[in-house]
């Protein structure tokens, strides 16, 4: 996807120098040997194996020439705690650990390496520095069980580096109505975001400067045609559409600055649909689809999450209202509710944001809700729909009031059952969810957005949190043990 960055993922062994350096050798090479056999890509072994502070520059030296941007430390024994938290702290990107295990009880007489040893003291280092590392559940590791931890940790660094080299672009105030979705920026400051917040008229002095741009309007609206077929229900709106998202593509060339990667937070309603005479919700969704998400009303964290959501997915993501219940009659019997019962469905809506390969069934529509308060004519443009059946993985990281960065992660289903409804929607599943919507959403008051990918990547999202520093991560709790506050009386 575009927008997103390429993890190039350095192993790093280390020795300490009182165990043989060919024991750390032998295993990386076993350890490589077997990403070159699972096809992990952009993985690379550095050629100096750290046992003293020399050696860390050195390896440093490496890691810069050859565009290292995330590391493993391999302790192939007990390792020099010392030079290897040293790389970790000079390094200063994503940084994972895992050790060694024991071969078989013919290694256990000479050549055994004690790396179960080696974690607690990087634990401890790692600590006295101050650096945030992640180490897996079970970071002592067979060269087999490795590469699953790797293929991990790209996903996790992916998310963190993404993080570290963005910027979040909004146009327009927050609606009055919808304050849910201001929210103190200093956070994204604190996290190394970017923030760049411009006026809904700059918008539309953006959206006239591109206008001259033919030959490039008419190649989108092409696109757009391509891509909706038979959907194509407003043709006389595509050639605006195509305009807008040259507007905001033009945009992102040219304001992500010293940044890597953009995302949007743009308003849309009320005043955008009488000035720019239809909705904006389908170029939205083409930009979230090729990976620069577009978050409705403003919600600069709604971005952010649906950012974060991508980079650890690989795929588009998309932003919804935690929306309506689900009316027994919409569910047939029998349905299969993948382990979540009936309290714990719910309706996932916006007006038409999702971008139509995570739509079962689509079409350009126009937006209901607005139109009961202006013409139809002008609130043409939502891609509206049934949400595809997939695993999901609703997200969201947001500022309290407090300027205290809070976050939940649950994962679940998109059921494959007609809404019945209108917009782009979907009813998910997601096991425990009734309790986890009064204790967590609405007792931790987090807004009605959520950032929603198509895969279950809480594992990735979790731990990206926990590099990044944020460690208020709510998830939905088994029966039987209590949400904090929770009335035991109440159950």
């Amino acid at each position: 996807m575009l927008n997103q960055p390429v993890v190039k993922l350095g192993i790093v062994g280390v020795s300490r120098d009182c165990f043989p350096a060919s024991l750390t050798k032998a295993r990386l090479a076993a350890l490589m040997d077997e990403v070159r056999k699972a096809a992990l890509p952009e993985v690379f072994d550095c050629p100096v194996i750290i046992e003293n502070e020399n050696d860390t520059i050195k390896a440093l030296d490496w890691a810069r020439t050859n565009g290292i941007n995330a590391v493993c430390m391999f302790l192939g024994n007990f390792g020099p705690e010392g030079p290897t938290t040293m790389f970790v702290q000079k390094f200063q990107g994503p940084a994972m650990v895992l050790a060694a295990k024991e071969e078989g009880k013919a290694n256990l007489a000479s050549d055994r390496g004690d790396a179960l040893c080696g974690v607690l003291n990087f634990s401890y280092n790692v600590g006295l520095r101050r650096l945030r590392v992640y180490i897996p559940e079970y970071p002592n590791v067979t060269p087999q069980e490795a590469v699953k931890e790797l293929a991990d940790f790209r996903h996790i660094a992916r998310v963190v580096i993404g993080m570290k080299n963005l910027k979040v672009i909004g146009f327009g105030p927050r609606p009055f109505d919808f304050l849910a979705c201001n929210a103190p920026i200093q956070p994204l400051y604190d996290l190394g975001v970017e923030v760049q917040e411009n006026s809904e008229l700059d918008m539309k002095v953006q959206f006239e400067k591109v206008a001259s741009r033919k030959a490039e309007i008419d190649a989108i609206a092409k696109d757009m045609e391509k891509e909706l077929g038979s959907r194509n229900t407003y043709p006389e709106i595509i050639g605006k559409m195509a305009q807008l998202e040259l507007a905001i593509t033009d945009w992102y060339e040219n304001n992500k600055g010293a940044c890597n990667y953009a995302v949007f937070a743009n308003k849309c309603w009320p005043a955008w649909q009488p000035v720019f005479e239809f909705e904006p919700c389908y170029v939205n969704s083409r930009l979230t689809g090729r990976g620069i998400p577009v978050a409705c009303e403003v919600d600069l964290y709604g971005a952010v999450s649906e950012y974060m959501a991508e980079c650890a997915s690989e795929m588009p993501a998309t932003l919804l209202d935690i929306n309506n219940s689900v009316p027994e009659d919409v569910v047939p019997n029998g349905a299969d509710l993948k382990g979540a019962s009936m309290k714990n469905l719910y309706m996932g809506f916006h007006c038409g944001n999702t971008c139509s390969q995570c739509m079962k069934d689509c079409k350009i529509k126009y937006q209901l809700i607005q139109a009961r308060l202006m013409s139809p004519d002008i609130t043409k443009g939502t891609l509206e729909g049934q949400i595809m059946p997939s695993a999901t993985t609703m997200f969201r990281l947001q500022s309290n009031s407090d300027s205290k960065l809070v976050s939940y992660i649950a994962e679940g289903h998109f059921l494959d059952i007609d809404p019945c409804s209108f917009g782009g929607i979907g009813i998910a599943a997601i096991p425990g969810f009734a309790r986890f919507y009064r204790h967590v959403l609405v007792g931790k008051r987090f807004p009605h957005h959520g950032a929603y990918a198509f895969k279950n990547v809480g594992k990735i999202l979790f731990e990206a949190l926990h590099l990044l520093g944020v460690n208020d991560i709510n998830t939905p709790l088994p029966a039987g043990q209590l949400y904090p506050g929770e009335n035991p009386f109440a159950i």
